[in-house]
């Protein structure tokens, strides 16, 4: 019997520990990992004038089968860095396809699941932009984003772009996130 954090098929965030890493994931590789940092939501994301400062971290695992297990955590944070709450919390799966191509599947608690295709654009940059967006009823009216990511001086960065009905894609969030492992 296995303990209370103890899964019978572990996953990792790591390439030295766990299953073997598929090789379908060699264009997303850098991705994996846990990442750890501060970003900027749009003001007008928070329903505010002014960008909100947020604290995040953000997980991409695998457990040795073709695609990595994102989990996103944030929380807002004040301009001395007080934590004040929970924020903007995701979670999906990234799927590499046949040459470049990737697929992002995002989900999260307002109601809202993206499902994103694009490339990477180096080895370790990707965009992608949605191609299909559900909501529920009381989700916020989003009709298309595109994602951005890239590995910087060792640094996960990435922007995500909003719109709405009738307008066009604005910057809704953005972040510089180090690797913790």
């Amino acid at each position: 019997m296995t303990g209370p954090t103890e899964l019978p098929v572990p996953d990792t965030a790591d390439v030295r520990t766990g299953p073997e890493v598929s090789d379908e994931l060699l264009s997303v590789l850098p991705l994996l990992g846990e990442w750890h940092g501060e970003g900027v939501l749009s003001g007008a994301a928070a329903g505010s004038d002014q960008d909100l400062r947020f604290g995040q971290w953000i997980r991409f695992g695998h457990d040795g089968r073709g695609f990595l297990a994102y989990e996103s955590r944030s929380w807002e944070l004040t301009d001395d860095g007080r934590i004040v709450g929970p924020l903007v919390r995701e979670s999906g799966f990234l799927r590499p396809g046949t040459g470049d191509d990737v697929e992002l599947l995002v989900t999260n608690p307002d109601g809202l699941v993206e499902l994103y295709v694009g490339q990477a654009r180096t080895t370790t940059s990707w965009e992608l932009a949605t191609d299909v967006l559900a909501r529920t009823p009381g989700a916020p009216e989003v009709s298309r984003a595109v994602r951005l990511y890239g590995i910087v001086d060792g640094a996960l960065m990435y922007a995500i772009d909003r719109a709405g009905p009738d307008e066009a894609p604005h910057p809704w969030m953005s972040a510089r996130l180090e690797r913790l492992r």
